[in-house]
């Protein structure tokens, strides 16, 4: 479970440009995956070794009737709630303001570990003397930084992993699945679980997990040993802002990130929507098992085609995990939650499955034989041979002779036959190409 570094302060002072620097480098890294959409507030960072979640948060107006900046300040207000650290960016320039005074008292009265840092000192060496104005907001040393330029982010990270919570959490031992149930508010993420634990009646124990953001309960049956790790809690029904349903789903990330399994929960009467394609490709990208469950079935008019029709326009929304599967369920009468833990069983063993070397290439020489590979002016793809290197999820290395002919619609091929042949249900599977022999030019 990753420590949450927030960064607040007031509009205009650099905070989304800090935010950019300190998780440029390994964003520029990531590849884009359908659904999953790049503008994020909030990115996985690392720093000498050790990796936290950093927010980045809408500039805070302590005293306003403007409905948005409002909106911002209650963004800002849930980070610092749901933040380990907390990163309060000034600015040299405009010098302490009174907003400034009233959002240093806010934090402190969060009772959290705050970083001052003043940015927007550019040159490099000792500091100007105006910074020694930022001590008067009782906040201890300021950090100078240059969010543009990247000058004294170092010494800033430095202090704040000072201030991070010790590593470790609640550790279930490898018998419990851990299983994630994300999705957006009210699509039946906490019925879901009361449901299961009410039901059951073999609860262990109701834990709080290792973070403020979610609820852990822990559940024995005849099928096995579960943590369902509940991400509820923001629960609008009215208008909600966009910015702060991005808290909703910084919550399902991180829950993901401790998951075994993610229980994508579709509000069967909203249907499909973006915020449930950003959840899903996290848990895609993440490499985790995925069931999409498919909420208040109940209430939905049927008739002979509606599953079928329904099914089929998941399948397209869904078309870059075209390997999950569908449950039809309702949290609130239980309908179909007797089949949930089979496919919870089912899925995580093949995002755990091995399979050999042998039976791989056997694979591969059929499917080679069935489709040439692929060819680009007079040279031919080459597949040597393919093993699989690690689990969770699978992921195989394919040898060839020249990279980039092995281009993504053979690759799919390839998978295809991969997954028909070993099942590979409800997990990603992912495939490292390395060249061999550069001097082949048949």
């Amino acid at each position: 479970m990753l420590p949450v570094v927030a960064v607040v302060g007031r509009p205009n002072v650099g905070k989304s440009t800090l935010f950019n620097k300190l998780v440029g480098k390994r964003l520029s890294i990531v590849e884009d995956t359908p659904g999953v959409t790049r503008d994020r507030i909030y990115s996985p960072c690392e720093w000498c070794g050790r990796e936290f979640m950093l927010v980045d948060t809408g500039g805070i107006e302590p005293h306003t009737d403007d409905v948005i900046l409002a909106q911002m300040r209650r963004q800002a207000e849930l980070a610092i709630e749901k933040a380990d650290v907390i990163v309060f960016l000034t600015d040299i320039r405009s010098g302490v303001t009174a907003d400034d005074q009233d959002v240093a008292s806010m934090l402190l009265r969060s009772g959290k570990p705050i970083v001052l840092a003043v940015n927007k000192v550019d040159r490099v060496g000792d500091p100007p003397p105006e910074i020694y104005e930022f001590y008067n907001l009782g906040l201890g040393d300021p950090f100078p930084v240059s969010a543009e330029h990247g000058h004294g982010t170092g010494d800033l990270l430095d202090e704040v992993m000072t201030m991070l919570p010790e590593e470790g959490g609640t550790d279930y031992g490898d018998d419990y699945i851990k299983v994630a149930v994300i999705g957006k508010p009210n699509s039946g993420k906490s019925s879901l679980i009361n449901r299961i634990a009410g039901e059951e009646r073999v609860i262990v124990s109701d834990i709080a997990g290792t973070t403020r953001d979610a609820t852990d309960t822990v559940i024995e049956n005849e099928n096995g040993k579960y943590v369902f790790i509940d991400t509820a809690g923001i629960r609008r029904k009215s208008k909600v802002n966009e910015k702060i349903e991005h808290y909703s789903v910084l919550r399902s990330y991180m829950a993901v990130d401790r998951a075994d399994v993610a229980i994508i929960m579709i509000d069967a009467a909203e249907g499909f929507t973006e915020q449930d394609s950003k959840i899903a490709g996290y848990a895609h990208e993440q490499g985790k098992a995925c069931i999409v469950a498919v909420n208040k079935w109940d209430l939905i008019d049927k008739d002979t085609n509606t599953l079928d029709n329904y099914t089929a326009e998941l399948r397209d929304k869904f078309s870059f995990m075209a390997y999950v599967p569908f449950i039809f369920i309702s949290a609130k009468t239980g309908q179909r939650l007797d089949k949930l833990f089979p496919l919870i069983n089912d899925v995580n063993e093949q995002n755990n499955k091995r399979v050999t070397t042998g039976m791989l290439n056997d694979v591969l020489a059929y499917a080679t034989q069935r489709v040439q590979p692929p060819s680009d002016k007079g040279r031919r793809l080459k597949i040597y041979y393919i093993t699989q290197a690690s689990t969770k999820p699978p992921t195989f290395v394919v040898f060839v002779n020249r990279a980039q002919l092995f281009h993504f619609s053979y690759q799919r091929y390839i998978e295809n036959q991969i997954r028909q042949t070993f099942g590979l249900t409800g997990t990603p599977v992912r495939f490292v190409v390395r060249e061999r022999d550069r001097n082949d030019v048949k």
